[in-house]
């Protein structure tokens, strides 16, 4: 599978990254492709169809992916996204229904949970659910949500129990919202700085109902799925990082082979030598990292969780550093947009913000590692 992504990505991906960042569509011609050839769903269970990969198999195929173009790995990688609470936490009906539906047809799904005010503060929401006979009634509003306009249905997170002093692990519920539902509202495209392949929007809930059926384990057992979520999907996030920094490494690489300084390629001079070689300490530093979490999560190592945001972090960080320093090497060049370089540093900012931004995943850290000290060192 990892040599079909990469052709895919070869073929299909590089010859029209730049034009999909200029126009902001959504590929829709490369998720049908990636589709037909079963490199997205990764994760789906046998019994709806799918590969049942396990999170590192997945990520082998996402970093592939994302040096071609991140924006368009991240219109692919969310749908995962909004599978991976259905996987966790899904019935047999509920994930025969929803998983088996993007198995039969090249549809995505979305993952809601940001909103205009509770970013980072997952337990800040104020969508609202109000429980009326055997349906819920749901209100709110979510922000920058990926395939907010395009996915076919929604994974929800919303506030069921508005006492303050209620825990967040017992006042949230999550549900699955199809797309066609009445008073369910996409926003506007937004236009952002990278990734402009992705397809971000707001999206309105306005006396949405949705049948008890739809919701995910049980009343009050939303926050636990949400943040499990992102345990499994952060290597992904991680590996696609790592990707981006890769594509700029060999694009820096070969231009500093072939431009001339001084009567020399300015590979030969130090200073550039040196910016290469910090690149490709970072990228297999990071490479490890994410190789590392996806395999202690696939093999339910308890630091599974920890080792996910040092993976995610880390790899966010390399890959705007070398996304920077592949700029500089190709100098005023690398500030024009004919060159490929300013689309991967424009890319790479994402990945230090999404999925937890750069200081929350610090947070977690370091909350691990005081737990881990305060019990002994166990």
């Amino acid at each position: 599978m990892h040599e079909i992504a990469q052709k895919f990505t070869r073929e299909e991906i590089i010859p029209v990254a730049a034009e999909y960042d200029r126009n902001g569509n959504y590929p829709w011609d490369i998720v049908k492709k990636a589709w037909a050839l079963g490199l997205i769903n990764h994760h789906i269970p046998q019994s709806c169809g799918g590969l049942e990969f396990g999170i590192f198999d997945g990520c082998v195929v996402s970093e592939a992916i994302a040096y071609g173009c991140t924006g368009i790995k991240t219109a692919l990688e969310a749908s995962g996204l909004a599978q991976t609470p259905v996987i966790l936490a899904g019935n047999k009906e509920q994930q025969k229904k929803y998983l088996g539906r993007l198995i039969e047809e090249p549809l995505v799904a979305a993952y809601c949970v940001t909103e205009p005010g509770a970013g980072s503060d997952v337990a800040g929401i104020k969508t609202k659910a109000v429980k009326k006979g055997k349906e819920w009634i749901i209100n709110g509003t979510k922000m920058w949500i990926t395939n907010g306009g395009v996915a076919n249905w929604y994974f929800v997170l919303t506030r069921t129990n508005s006492d303050p002093k209620v825990p967040a692990s017992k006042a949230f519920t999550a549900f699955i919202i199809d797309r066609d539902s009445d008073g369910l509202t996409p926003g506007r495209k937004e236009i952002n700085m990278g990734q402009r392949a992705s397809d971000t929007r707001m999206v309105t809930f306005e006396d949405v109902r949705v049948p008890e059926e739809n919701v995910l384990l049980k009343e009050g057992a939303g926050f636990k799925i949400a943040m499990g979520t992102f345990d499994k999907t952060r290597p992904a996030v991680a590996c696609g990082a790592v990707g981006l920094a890769q594509r700029a490494l060999d694009e820096a690489t070969k231009y500093a082979l072939e431009r001339k300084t001084f009567n020399k390629p300015i590979a030969d001079h130090q200073a550039v030598a040196f910016l290469l070689a910090d690149m490709a300490i970072g990228i297999e530093t990071a490479r490890l990292a994410w190789m590392k979490s996806a395999w202690a999560i696939d093999n339910n190592d308890p630091s599974g969780s920890m080792l996910a945001s040092i993976a995610k972090c880390y790899g966010a960080d390399v890959a705007n550093k070398c996304a920077t320093n592949a700029v500089q090497i190709f100098g005023g060049a690398g500030f024009n947009t004919e060159y490929p370089v300013e689309k991967l540093m424009r890319d790479a900012k994402i990945y230090q913000i999404y999925e937890g931004t750069a200081q929350i995943q610090r947070l977690i850290i370091s909350r691990h590692l005081f737990a881990k000290a305060k019990h002994g060192g166990s």
